[in-house]
């Protein structure tokens, strides 16, 4: 829920209430994105359409889902931005939104980084190991 606008005219009221929706909202998005994300069928479907474009007749016949599961969850990938809709005559057709991808590779840089240094370490421990084991 945003917070209610300041009826008054002070602009720094003004200014605060307009970061915090923008928090707000780039927040619940990004929360949003990781638990849509979580779904195990929301990632299949995310699978088959970086192949490209399909439509829900096309991921039903190559999920093991009925249409309106299918529908359900491309219902949350859509609200949640990882994925896009267009209409082509009758058919509606669905692909994978890049953007927001990236925003949440971006947010997982740094973990990245946690891990590849966590890694490096135990690999310069278990080569100081088996170089002290060979050298006895």
């Amino acid at each position: 829920m945003l917070p209610t606008p300041p009826s008054s005219g002070d602009l720094s009221k003004k200014f605060v209430y307009a970061l915090t929706v923008i928090y707000t909202v780039r927040h619940t998005q990004s929360m949003n994105t990781i638990e849509a994300i979580a779904e195990p069928h929301r990632r299949l479907i995310l699978d088959q359409l970086r192949l490209g474009e399909r439509s829900v007749n096309i991921l039903v016949g190559s999920l093991d889902l009925s249409q309106p599961a299918v529908s359900k969850h491309l219902r949350v990938l859509r609200d949640t931005g990882l994925v896009h809709v267009r209409s082509h005559g009758q058919q509606r057709l669905y692909s994978v939104c890049p953007e927001t991808l990236v925003e949440l590779d971006d947010w997982l840089a740094p973990y990245r980084a946690m891990w590849r240094t966590s890694l490096d370490k135990l690999e310069q421990h278990l080569n100081e190991v088996q170089t002290n084991g060979d050298e006895k």
